[in-house]
């Protein structure tokens, strides 16, 4: 299931400096959510598992299944949406796992994607950003940045009928799930971006492959307003792209460029919370 990968010179310097021991793994699979008969085969690997449960009260009563099954207590790695090269903290040392897909990935950006998760492993949030629970680190997903305000942010996205309990805004559990984890991707993006824009003379090759997926990624941001305007994309799928742009410190158009921030970074999810407020009741008042 898991093999360790050989990692070039820039690679191996970069772990060295920003999460020395941790193991970088080959996975044979292609997986959106580890099973736990998987995921303790990492104990192979590393000096120990610290297996990740959530209170069952940070959840609405209407969720995707996967996550349900993240927040329990069953040992799992990984949600849909993670992309091709994962980081988890439930082992010690933390691990990073490229999946199978990988091999289709050209040689320098998959490089940077390992690298990206080994500088996250190494970054501390924002104090009072998130609630680390006593652990280092960034967290692994969001649910633990959101904690129990998931439940508001899943207000302020479906913002229920009063009465009847229904969406005012026709975005069910599965939209929320994609804001919350694109709107963790933003912020984690702002605690690591600058350690890439410092790597243009020390590490050319990982330097060129985040300057080159910003480029691809910018092209089409300042359409992204008008997009949504005239329906030709959905308003998550939309916070989605926007927010994968941010660790690549581009512009940003309205109204997410208000994530963009250093009060974003600092306050974390009560920041996240109260920009979707704003931002859907925006949306119901424009219908």
């Amino acid at each position: 299931m898991f093999s360790p990968r050989s990692l070039d010179d820039d690679l191996a310097t970069v772990r060295d400096r920003y999460a020395p021991g941790t193991p970088v793994l080959d996975v044979d699979s292609d997986f959106e959510t580890l099973p736990p008969a998987a995921a303790e085969d990492l104990g192979l690997f590393v000096d120990a598992l610290d297996p990740a449960s959530y209170p069952a009260e940070w959840l609405p009563e209407a969720v995707p299944d996967l996550l349900r099954k993240h927040a329990g207590p069953a040992f799992t790695v990984g949600l849909p949406g993670d992309g091709t090269v994962v980081r988890t903290t439930q082992t010690d040392p933390p691990t990073v796992l490229v999946k199978r897909r990988a091999e289709g990935t050209p040689e320098d950006f998959l490089a940077f994607l390992i690298a990206e998760r080994l500088v996250q492993i190494g970054r501390e949030p924002a104090p009072g950003s998130v609630d680390a629970g006593g652990s280092s680190g960034l967290p692994e997903s969001f649910l633990p940045f959101f904690g129990e305000r998931y439940r508001d942010l899943d207000a302020a996205i479906r913002r229920p009928d009063s009465e009847t309990g229904e969406s005012t805004t026709g975005f069910g559990p599965t939209d929320v799930f994609q804001v919350a984890n694109a709107l963790f991707d933003a912020w984690v993006g702002l605690h690591a971006r600058d350690e890439f824009a410092s790597w243009e003379g020390e590490y050319p090759r990982l330097f060129g492959a985040w300057v080159d997926a910003g480029e691809r990624l910018s092209g089409r941001l300042g359409g992204l307003s008008g997009e949504v305007a005239r329906g030709e994309t959905e308003f998550p799928s939309a916070t989605e792209y926007a927010c994968s742009a941010v660790k690549h410190d581009l512009d940003l158009p309205a109204p997410y460029g208000a994530l963009d921030t250093t009060a974003y970074r600092d306050r974390g999810a009560d920041y996240a919370v109260a920009w979707a407020e704003k931002t859907f009741a925006a949306l119901v008042d424009e219908e």
